[in-house]
């Protein structure tokens, strides 16, 4: 499988997080499914083909090899601290690509165009004034910074914005290789309808994603007042 690193750019490894407990949406988010292509498998696929080592931080939705959480349940910074020493084991990589398992919208060169900004510092997406952390890469002094900030208690990637060591790109950065619909998360059961996805038991056992990425396809809004409302993004809290 190839990898693309741009000219400049730092070896970049691939954290997928599938875990969570997913209290709004009310079962496990890495089932979702979208143009009966399981979510968690399609973006592992486009993740692995930017990235190396590529691993899933959760209970092995995707097909990726897992890292596992000593515990399990403290939020994303903890997973991405897990993540990380995953990669670490299997390679050299100075930046990781962090991205999750509910925004089926994602595409290769968005993921590619991540892994390809010069150096290994930390490149966060900012989307309608509101961070993606979650569709980001974080640089392995930020990652380091993440582990003080689990040891401590804190939970949010907000402190990590304020240290300076962050960029912060907004759409005039990544709206050459994708519009705002990328960044388009699944959190609760209306969100279901409103993206076209589904749910389905046992999606990391023996089904797979095919070679074409179908979660790029729009999908036609339903019917309604909320019809016209276009997909809103992530769940990033705003950077300032």
């Amino acid at each position: 499988m190839a990898h693309e690193h741009g000219v400049g750019a730092a070896p970049t490894a691939g954290l997928l997080l599938t875990g969570g407990a997913s209290r709004r949406m009310g079962f496990a988010k890495g089932t979702l499914v979208h143009l009966d292509e399981p979510v968690s498998r399609t973006l592992g696929m486009l993740l692995g083909s930017v990235t190396d080592p590529t691993f899933e931080v959760g209970p092995g939705y995707s097909g990726l090899p897992t890292a596992e959480e000593a515990s399990p349940g403290l939020g994303p910074v903890s997973a991405v601290v897990a993540g990380w020493e995953a990669c670490r084991s299997a390679g050299a990589p100075t930046a990781v690509i962090v991205l999750a398992c509910d925004l089926p919208f994602v595409t290769r060169a968005l993921l590619a165009w991540l892994a390809s900004r010069p150096g290994g510092g930390s490149v966060v997406p900012v989307v309608d004034g509101r961070a993606q952390p979650l569709c980001a890469r974080w640089s392995a002094g930020d990652v380091e910074r993440m582990r003080d900030l689990v040891a401590r208690g804190d939970r949010s990637f907000r402190p990590l914005y304020r240290s300076g060591s962050v960029s912060l790109v907004d759409e005039g950065s990544w709206g050459s290789v994708a519009e705002a619909r990328a960044f388009a998360d699944a959190d609760s059961p209306g969100d279901l309808q409103r993206l076209g996805l589904s749910a389905v038991a046992g999606v990391g056992e023996g089904t797979g994603a095919t070679g074409d990425p179908p979660v790029t396809a729009p999908t036609p809004p339903p019917a309604g007042p909320r019809a016209a409302a276009a997909p809103r993004p992530g769940r990033g809290p705003s950077p300032r």
